[in-house]
């Protein structure tokens, strides 16, 4: 049975655990405000907000309803736009009607349940955050001007009208920015009865984030039989010990993407991310799934082979763990038993003098896949390549470890004439093939300028970009 709280609701379904969320939101529960729009997590039209317990606190985050396991909201509050209808409409509801923040109306349940949840989750407010958390909202017919200023607007009646500072949840609900039934979430949640018993592997699907798969294979998902594994708790978070970092399977994109741990070594780290998905993805998307996934041109795993990562496997109490590099087989084969499951992923600790890039080639700056990209991490000592990783996406059936190309430039000093020369080993390691997102040449070319990209950003003193064409 799957218990959770639905806007002021308490829910307990049988339903099997792999029903997507938005179905049951809507043709189970006939909430029909939340909407059916791409059913691929690019509209936002779908966004409801997920609240879970944290340390005693209720956390919310915005996600893709059409993307979600019914499985995956037991033990949790959900939120769609009627969970935060009043008798009046609240101050971000009044303020996109008012700045002309809506029209047809189609996507602005999506843009007002977003805006809450920024409320909800942050009591450090500005603009630019605000418009920020609505990434992955698409409005067709609006404009974008309205929705900013009812998002500053917002900002305003709360910051002038919160009585009392020391507690954002009670300002929240006396300004009626979200209704007073919030007030009990916290504790019927702790009161909610949540099935953890672990599940046989051998009979169950085992989905960590679904973002892909809930667009590729929903249909089959769902008439399957079954369980459903999914964020397993024990396999989130980011750890180091010693020299290694640790990061859990079903550890978020956008939990890596915030980790201060990972900022610390990588200063560049938090815009690298920004490049993957919207905010509703990434609060879904996790580590352990992209890496399964095997997309050719995942841009996680770009990263992280770069990184020279470890995947480590389990399979009950037997484990054993294989360089992500030697992970992939071929196209979508993975060097993964059946009854395995990825339960992490590690690298060593950056040295002082090593050098982190990512470099992304899309259609759309961002929420759009890659057309081609690459990652590179460098270590030097006295001037010369002590330790060199690269990796390229988009131009083979699997992510790419750029092997002779690594072997090429290890010990080499940098220059000019090196990198040329390193790139054209690179152009005989790659088998691009030719289709909606660019022919093969063209995805040659994009490999090279990435790689000379990757050297002009980090050692512009060192090469000369005229000479490099």
């Amino acid at each position: 049975m799957i218990k959770f709280i639905l806007n002021d609701l308490n829910i307990t379904t049988d339903l099997p655990p792999t029903t997507v969320l938005l179905d049951f939101i809507r043709k189970e529960k006939m909430l029909t405000g939340t909407k059916e729009g791409c059913r691929e997590g690019d509209c936002g039209a779908c966004t409801i907000l997920l609240g879970e317990l944290v340390k005693g606190t209720v956390k919310y985050k915005s996600v893709n309803s059409c993307l979600m396991p019914l499985g995956d909201v037991n033990g949790k509050h959900v939120v769609t736009v009627e969970g935060i209808n009043q008798k009046d409409l609240s101050p971000v509801q009044a303020a996109m009607v008012d700045e002309g923040g809506t029209q047809c109306g189609f996507c602005t349940p999506g843009f007002v349940v977003s805006m809450t949840g920024y409320f909800l989750n942050n009591s450090n407010l500005n603009p630019y955050d605000a418009i920020e958390s609505l990434g992955g909202n698409v409005c067709r017919c609006t404009g974008y001007a309205g929705i900013k200023r009812a998002a500053a607007d917002s900002i305003s009646i709360f910051e002038n009208g919160k009585p009392d500072v020391r507690n954002h949840l009670e300002n929240l609900i006396s300004l009626k920015f979200i209704p007073n039934y919030f007030h009990e979430i916290r504790k019927r949640l702790e009161e909610i009865s949540v099935d953890e018993r672990s599940i046989d592997q051998k009979s169950s699907v085992v989905i960590s984030g679904g973002t892909d798969l809930y667009v590729q294979r929903w249909e089959s998902l769902v008439r399957g039989k079954g369980n459903l594994i999914s964020q397993d708790k024990k396999l989130t978070g980011i750890s180091r010990t010693g020299k290694q970092i640790n990061i859990g399977s079903a550890t978020t994109i956008e939990e890596i993407k915030s980790s201060k741990l990972l900022q610390k070594y990588f200063p560049q780290w938090n815009n690298y991310l920004s490049l993957f998905g919207s905010l509703p993805i990434r609060n879904r998307a996790t580590i352990g799934g992209n890496i399964v996934n095997a997309s050719p041109i995942g841009d996680m795993v770009n990263i992280f082979l770069a990184l020279d990562s470890t995947v480590h496997l389990k399979d009950g109490k037997k484990r054993r763990s294989i360089l992500l590099k030697n992970f992939y087989k071929g196209y979508k084969s993975l060097e993964k038993k059946k009854n395995e499951i990825v339960e992490k992923i590690s690298f060593q600790i950056p040295s002082k003098n090593s050098f982190l890039n990512f470099e992304k080639i899309s259609k759309r700056t961002y929420l759009d896949i890659a057309s081609v990209n690459s990652s590179i991490y460098i270590e030097l000592k006295l001037g010369k390549i002590t330790t060199i990783h690269i990796s390229a996406g988009g131009v083979a059936p699997i992510p790419m470890y750029l092997t002779n190309t690594c072997s090429y430039l290890r010990n080499k000093t940098i220059d000019t004439e090196t990198i040329k020369y390193a790139a054209a080993i690179s152009s005989n390691e790659i088998s691009p093939i030719s289709d909606a997102r660019g022919s093969a040449e063209y995805k040659r070319l994009l490999l090279r300028q990435l790689l000379y990209a990757h050297f002009i950003k980090l050692f512009p003193q060192l090469v000369d970009p005229e000479k490099l064409l």
